[in-house]
């Protein structure tokens, strides 16, 4: 009774709690954060200096005494105290504007599939400790495919791929629940990691992983352009030291990461075969979803197309899609009900 009550009056929010970026929507407004999932701590004092677009700016340029770290590791809280910090400025930047004293939020995080019991409790505890009243977890497959729009509590498949920072998330949908799923450590992080490789490998130049992401989201593709790209790319002469430029193509880029493309198409297949026959045939009806920032990636869409042989779209904004979901499952309570993971979301 007591937490109906304060429902009416709680600033309610959904958080996609990534490994690259986190994501926040109201009711009221939608989505009002999206930032790096990035904090900038003083180890001399223990203070927190930056949180989101202004720490990723201080990645790889902090002297000894001050650290950006990212809370998060693949999807999963690997420290704590700054994930906790993280989540508490985020709720505290949302609710800014309210009057103090209103209740403490009811809040739906996104979680990857193949997380822990101990994990998850590690995700409960953060949020309640940053300020929420009550902790509602779903697979953030789930809330990317309801944010998409798709069908999920009817008696027909949907696969979608979620392509994160961290993890991409394979997972096939039907009445409510996750049937079939894969979880892999290849997503956008290690196509940036390919990129320092490739170039450290043939140009002898040593670049950072923000300048990776940046060649990336610029010319990168899976499939060939109908007009090439090249980009000037300037890091340290592993050589001499010194600073050095180099022209680097799409195509050079498109071979870096075809390891990690050609992973995410084998692992799709895989689950393909693992999945029952009548669900196949339904998403090989309906096609498959591309979510997550991955989906991004120029021809990525068709590139699954062509070698599994069955319709591929990218979801529209793909990167929103998790946080929009959980902004529909705060609206709607029955449905919250039905996909909320087991245990979670008692007060």
């Amino acid at each position: 009774m007591l937490s109906k009550l304060l429902g009416k009056f709680s600033k309610d929010i959904g958080i996609d709690l990534g490994t690259s970026n986190t994501l926040v929507y109201t009711p009221e407004k939608g989505i009002t954060i999206n930032e790096p999932s990035v904090v900038a701590v003083n180890m001399r004092t223990d203070e927190i200096l930056a949180v989101g677009e202004m720490a990723k700016k201080m990645v790889g340029k902090t002297p000894a005494h001050i650290q950006a770290i990212k809370p998060l590791v693949d999807g999963v809280i690997s420290d704590f105290e700054v994930a906790e910090k993280m989540l508490k400025y985020f709720i505290d930047k949302v609710h800014e504007e309210s009057f103090s004293l209103m209740p403490r939020p009811k809040v739906v995080i996104g979680i990857p599939l193949d997380i822990t019991e101990v994990e998850k409790k590690a995700v409960e505890d953060a949020a309640k400790s940053a300020g929420a009243r009550i902790v509602y977890l779903i697979e953030e497959s789930m809330a990317a495919a309801i944010g998409a729009r798709l069908p999920v509590t009817e008696a027909t498949a949907t696969m979608i791929v979620d392509i994160g920072g961290g993890t991409t998330e394979i997972a096939v949908i039907s009445l409510g629940g996750v049937v079939n799923w894969k979880t892999l450590r290849v997503a956008g992080n290690e196509m940036d990691n390919n990129i320092i490789q490739y170039i450290r490998e043939e140009s002898s130049i040593l670049i950072g992983e923000q300048l990776a992401e940046e060649i990336k989201i610029r010319i990168g593709s899976a499939t060939p352009l109908k007009d090439p790209m090249e980009m000037q790319v300037r890091g340290r002469d592993l050589i001499n030291g010194l600073p050095r430029s180099v022209d680097i193509t799409d195509t050079q880029i498109r071979e870096a990461i075809s390891r990690s493309v050609n992973l995410i198409i084998e692992n799709i297949k895989i689950t393909l075969e693992t999945t029952p026959p009548e669900l196949v045939a339904d998403i090989y009806e309906h096609g498959i979803v591309l979510t997550g920032g991955g989906a991004l990636l120029r021809g990525l869409d068709k590139e699954v197309a062509q070698a599994i042989k069955i319709p591929v779209r990218v979801a529209d904004d793909p990167l929103t899609c998790v946080v929009r979901g959980t902004g529909i499952l705060l609206a709607n309570p029955e449905l919250l009900a039905k996909v909320v993971t087991p245990g979670t979301g008692e007060m």
